[in-house]
């Protein structure tokens, strides 16, 4: 499911793409820490150079949440 215009609030990443994870504010039902599981080989670098551009300049990001997972995302 697509959640539009959301919050990037903290990305962490760790040495392998199984441990990365990110959380969104304003999804009430996802509070928590979620996993960024992209479905291609360079997926977790784009995101995660997504997630923290948003973060650092302040703008919000279009996600796409599959199963508890961040699966795609795109800057608003």
């Amino acid at each position: 499911m697509w959640y539009n215009g959301k919050t990037v609030k903290y990305v962490s990443a760790y040495a392998s793409s199984k441990n990365c994870h990110a959380i969104m504010n304003g999804i009430p039902e996802l509070p928590g820490w979620l996993s960024i599981t992209p479905t291609s080989t360079d997926g977790v670098t784009n995101v995660i150079s997504i997630l923290t551009a948003a973060v650092a300049s302040g703008r919000s990001v279009n996600v796409e949440i599959t199963s508890n997972t961040i699966t795609a995302v795109y800057m608003a």
